[in-house]
């Protein structure tokens, strides 16, 4: 299954999942100087990175918007980006946060999970109700897809909705409205569930708030975490170990905290791929400090 090849990369590589959100805006010059079309530009910076970091990284995110952006070449770049992560045999989550139902979440799925843009897990918007996932389930079943739903996130607005108190006829007193979402998507992981002991249905739990961390853990015991929200939003160490279970249980991402580390030195624009390699490994040491016994 999928999600036992995630837990044993984790265990060889450590929790770091790297962000390629790559933008016009982070890429040095001489690369935008070297190649004209803005595919080869993305591509080529990525690669880059990818060639430095794969040896300590067990998974690359890429957020879909960042290629859209730019139109057809940005979607050929991460169609490129996407096949040369996989064909080094590195595990990728394609951060697309679909959330609808029937023939067009089919359509999603067929879109992700297939082809052109085919990746390993995607990410899901579920509160569009839970038969906004039921279409994607047929490529868990198969072991080699798996799926990472939103459940808790790390930016301000999610008290506006996912904090709210709900109480339902299955419940006998009222909990937060994420509470139900996560039981409900807990329950529906159950069928499956790795050798490694965990699901390939896991969850998006924000790395900023860490008041709930050890109660998600503690609750969701089978549920593989992706943790955004460390660097930039202002997530550390000692916040997203809270979310892993001995080590393990949990990818932790970070975007513009690697691809641009290089802005912060002097040589930094012709060495930028070894600076993100460096800021891996300071963030894989920030956590396993944390998080490892």
């Amino acid at each position: 299954m999928i999600i036992d090849k995630l837990f044993k990369e984790v265990e060889k590589k450590g929790n770091v999942c790297v962000g390629l959100d790559s933008h016009l805006e982070y890429i040095p010059d001489h690369i935008k100087e070297k190649y004209q079309d803005v595919d080869e530009i993305l591509f080529q910076f990525n690669k880059n990175i990818i060639d430095r970091t794969m040896d300590i990284v067990p998974v690359y995110k890429l957020q879909i918007a960042f290629y859209e952006a730019y139109g057809i070449k940005g979607l050929v770049a991460y169609k490129r980006t996407i096949e040369y992560i996989r064909n080094n045999g590195i595990i990728t989550i394609g951060d697309i946060k679909r959330g609808d139902i029937a023939s067009t979440a089919e359509m999603y799925a067929k879109a992700h999970f297939e082809g052109d843009f085919q990746v390993d897990f995607i990410t899901l918007n579920p509160y569009m109700g839970f038969d906004s996932i039921t279409p994607y389930l047929k490529y868990i079943d198969k072991g080699d897809k798996g799926i990472f739903v939103l459940l808790r996130t790390s930016n301000p607005g999610a008290k506006d909705i996912q904090y709210l108190e709900i109480s339902s006829s299955e419940d006998t007193q009222s909990k937060k409205l994420y509470y139900h979402v996560g039981d409900k998507l807990y329950e529906m992981g159950s069928k499956y569930i790795g050798s490694c002991g965990y699901s390939s249905i896991g969850a998006v739990v924000g790395g900023t708030h860490r008041d709930e961390a050890e109660e998600i853990r503690g609750r969701y015991k089978n549920m593989f975490f992706l943790i955004p929200g460390y660097g930039h939003q202002g997530g550390k160490g000692e916040d997203v170990a809270l979310y892993l279970s001995d080590g393990n249980g949990g990818v932790v991402n970070s975007s513009r905290g690697i691809i641009t580390a290089y802005k912060s030195y002097e040589d930094g624009e012709e060495n930028y791929d070894k600076y993100a390699r460096d800021a891996v490994l300071a963030m894989k040491e920030d956590i396993e400090s944390e998080g490892r016994v």
